[in-house]
């Protein structure tokens, strides 16, 4: 397992779309992100900034392709066209407490 950290900004105005389509979120996405290997999967917004946070089995690189490969990233695309202004940034972990 390896833990995965993401940044990225939403489009000013744009917040409640981005609030809203996440909770509206369609099953065959969650089933998606579930079968590249994301678990314990957590996403947080302070204005238009989100931090999300994944664990990724058996590692990033292995879920992101698998994701990358499911049809239904097509579809999410559509539902988020608009609201983000910025791919996802890769965050470095520094510290870790267990």
């Amino acid at each position: 397992m390896e833990r995965y950290c993401f940044i990225l900004e939403v489009n000013p105005g744009r917040e409640d779309d981005y609030d809203r389509v996440h909770r509206e979120m369609f099953p065959e996405m969650k089933a998606a992100l579930h079968a590249a290997g994301y678990t314990n999967y957590t996403i947080f917004r302070r204005g238009t900034t989100v931090c999300g946070y994944a664990e990724c089995v058996p590692d990033v690189a292995t879920v992101l392709a698998n994701y990358a490969s499911d049809p239904v990233r097509e579809r999410w695309a559509l539902a988020m066209k608009g609201i983000a202004r910025q791919r996802l940034q890769r965050a470095e972990e520094v510290w870790r407490l267990e």
